[in-house]
């Protein structure tokens, strides 16, 4: 878990809780977590490394977290460390982490599955010293046995949340503990909060190559057997909403 707020330029609100929040929420489901806040970029790298590595060594589901500021440069995309000082495109790469680092590092730990998420296009981080062309980030294809979950759609801004959490994160933990919700499905009932809320400004979206069903929590025993009943029961919640 990551969470960066102490940005000298744009400070934002809520991503260290976010991030602490979201860590307690995966411990509960029996993760271990590792959570840095106000990561500076060679602490970032540092912790994608160390991440990657002990995701490879165990073979383990391995689940990303990142709450902050990012943008997009050429199609790729970039996590913005709290030391960051960008005053042109050339001190992009320099400055920040590449999330095109952590998917490769992911992929060569060769580990069962991988879950990055992602609440971090925020607007333009750094004030006057550089404006972006190009708001929120780029649309890139997961590898396989990755999902990547992004608090908007490509090219929009996310909102910091009017709470203590980032509108995203708020609706992501009321549903990463339900039980019996496969990954995909906790993904879609997020989805549907933040556009609902957002009226439309703020819609998430994911891209997949999972294969098989991961849940955060298993269902109970006597529902593993019916995955009817789960789809009736995501209906049934569905309706509320329309």
């Amino acid at each position: 878990m990551i969470g960066n707020a102490a940005y000298a330029q744009q400070p934002l609100k809520n991503p260290t809780r976010d991030a602490r929040e979201i860590g307690a929420r995966l411990e509960r489901a029996g993760f271990k977590v590792t959570t840095r806040l106000d990561a500076t970029r060679q602490q970032f790298l540092d912790a994608i490394a160390a991440f990657a590595r002990e995701a490879g060594e165990k073979k383990a589901v391995a689940v990303f977290f990142f709450a902050g500021h990012g943008l997009q440069l050429n199609w790729r995309n970039f996590l913005v460390p709290v030391d960051a000082k960008i005053r042109g495109v050339a001190d992009i790469q320099a400055q920040t982490v590449d999330l095109g680092a952590l998917v490769t590092a992911l992929s060569r730990a060769r580990n069962p599955l991988n879950l990055i998420v992602l609440d971090a296009c925020r607007d333009n981080p750094f004030g006057k010293d550089y404006l972006t062309e190009d708001k929120g980030l780029t649309q890139i294809d997961a590898p396989p046995g990755t999902l990547l979950a992004y608090a908007t759609s490509p090219g929009i801004v996310a909102a910091d949340g009017e709470g203590d959490n980032g509108l995203y994160t708020e609706n992501l933990l009321r549903e990463i503990l339900v039980p019996g919700a496969k990954v995909e499905d906790v993904f879609k009932r997020v989805r549907l909060s933040v556009r609902r809320t957002s009226k439309g400004a703020q819609v998430p979206w994911e891209s997949t190559s999972l294969e098989d069903d991961f849940f955060f929590v298993q269902p109970p025993p006597e529902q593993k057997s019916g995955p009817e009943q789960a789809q009736r029961e995501f209906e049934a919640d569905l309706a509320q909403w329309l």
